[in-house]
């Protein structure tokens, strides 16, 4: 790797390193287990080297609300094939539902038309009534739930409510076409649809109800289509059915006070997310409930510096698994702020007023919006205070050097830069950030905790400086339980696991840094 300079971009002080949630869990390792892990590198290496170790403690520090059983992990030299906690009994909607009290559970900004909040009271009796509601209607375990839905509280709450019974939720952002919808539903045959009326983008009103009404037609395995209101005053439901408004579906339940979860194994099904379909018709990838847990647990914990009352955005849609990721924050006790519309309305700035307006500790965003946000001469760190800002993450596309640059020249200087990686593929990332590692220019920081992250040559050797395939030699627990429909797991297999039997091959090229970090180049 030529061309870096040799002074990180961002240093953690001492202070920040001695107070981060890793620290923490790095001692409480090392007494907990008997081992020596005086730096983050020690800690990666026993994480990968004794995962049952690691992800215990993961649950641990976590405060996993379930029971865990004895066994850790089963076939652990199967992939696929391994299984963990599979004696364990939990329900992922109840871990992110912990808090009752009146401080924010969720701020949304629908662009500058719209803004409200919940609190964790109002969060947790919205989700009861909705879950009631979808009982109701005969919805059990196993069942789909889908949303056609922007960024907004109710689709939290829809996911929640589906959670709680041991349904499956699967969502599509409503600036999807017709065809784009029926691809990924059709395949996945949901009961139940949650829906928007609508959405603003560009300050403009954009109606849904005539392709939402395209759908359902389309869609026999609807029992139920449910609108929420969200740009309209007054509703024409007559062109869909099934059809039902959001508060006529859920008021009959106003006295539910209490969720009543669903205590399922480990490896039940939370999510059905999708691929691109750039290639075919989108891979239907099925995930866990327990992997994704423990997952976004160590990585907004962990690797985000996520702490109780910290407030987290992600500028996403519910068609990208960012929206996934951005959700379980309410597990490590954070305050989701969500927003929906144009990442450039209000003279571009919109995104940055918010931050302020919240006090936003941990901006996320993609790298095409950091290069627009340049393009556009915008310098936030001159316009804005930005002082509750600790951290920005960055996905979607690799983050180039000048976008670091452009971060902490006209961003903030003090900010810990994670660009991070993974997919849809397992709903979370491979390589990642830490706040307790300096920022190098172009660079990923490091690779996840548990993750056995390489990058090898075309016959399988480890590779250093040099660019090659990204792989994971070892399971994990937020692996696919497969792919719907798959009945023989023969697609799933081919996906990830032909070019080098039992490692996972991920399809990046990329490459190792001198300082342990990571770049990438693409697919």
């Amino acid at each position: 790797m030529t061309g870096f300079d040799d002074r990180p971009l961002w240093q953690p002080s001492a202070e920040r390193i001695a107070g981060a949630n890793v620290t923490a869990f790095r001692l409480a390792a090392e007494q907990r287990w008997g081992v020596s892990l005086p730096d983050y590198d020690a800690l990666y290496a026993w994480s990968v080297a004794q995962p049952e170790q690691f992800w215990v403690s993961v649950w641990e520090d976590g405060d996993v609300i379930g029971e865990r059983g004895e066994a850790v992990l089963v076939d652990g030299e199967r992939m696929p094939g391994a299984k963990w906690f599979p004696q364990a009994r939990l329900n992922f909607a109840q871990n992110l539902l912990r808090a009752r009290d009146d401080h924010d559970a969720l701020v949304f900004w629908g662009e500058d038309k719209v803004q409200n909040r919940m609190s964790h009271g109002e969060l947790y009796r919205a989700v009861a009534h909705l879950a009631a509601a979808l009982r109701e209607q005969g919805v059990v375990a196993g069942d789909r739930v889908a949303a056609y839905m922007p960024n907004m509280p109710e689709t939290l709450v829809a996911m929640l409510a589906a959670a709680s019974i041991g349904a499956i939720f699967t969502s599509a952002s409503p600036d999807f076409g017709v065809q784009g919808v029926l691809d990924r539903f059709g395949q996945t045959e949901p009961k139940v649809l949650i829906a928007c009326d609508g959405y603003y983008y560009g300050g403009k009103a954009i109606d849904c109800l005539e392709k939402l009404g395209e759908i359902v037609r389309a869609l026999p395995s609807l029992k139920r289509v449910v609108v929420v209101r969200y740009v309209h005053a007054e509703h024409d439901l007559s062109g869909i059915p099934h059809a039902r408004m959001y508060e006529d579906f859920v008021q009959p339940f106003h006295f539910e006070s209490e969720i009543e979860f669903a205590q399922l194994p480990f490896d039940h099904p939370l999510y059905i997310m999708y691929s691109s379909g750039t290639t075919g018709v989108p891979k239907c990838i099925v995930h866990c409930a327990g992997g994704a847990l423990l997952q976004h647990l160590k990585e907004h914990r962990l690797h985000g510096d996520v702490k109780p009352g910290d407030r987290v955005f992600y500028f996403t849609t519910c068609g990208w698994m960012m929206w996934n990721w951005l959700v379980s924050g309410l597990a490590a006790g954070a305050t989701l702020l969500l927003y929906d519309g144009s990442p450039f309305a209000g003279d571009n700035r919109i995104l940055f007023d918010y931050a302020d307006a919240e006090r936003m500790t941990h901006f996320g965003t993609s790298a095409k919006f950091l290069d627009a946000a340049a393009k556009f001469g915008l310098k936030p760190r001159e316009t804005h205070r930005l002082d509750s800002v600790r951290a920005m993450f960055s996905t979607g596309s690799p983050l180039v050097a000048e976008g670091f640059d452009y971060v902490y020249r006209d961003i903030k200087a003090d900010l810990q830069l994670s660009s991070i990686s993974g997919g849809t593929d397992i709903i979370s990332c491979f390589v990642l950030g830490s706040p307790v590692l300096p920022v190098w220019r172009g660079e990923i920081q490091c690779r996840g905790l548990g993750m056995a992250v390489d990058v090898w040559d075309d016959e399988g050797r480890p590779l250093r400086g040099e660019k090659g395939e990204l792989v994971c030699a070892k399971p994990f627990p937020v692996m696919p339980l497969g792919f719907w429909n798959d009945v023989d797991g023969s697609k799933y297999h081919a996906a990830y696991f032909e070019r080098f039997p039992n490692v996972w091959c991920h399809g990046d090229f990329c490459e190792i840094t001198a300082h342990g970090g990571l770049v990438i180049y693409g697919r």
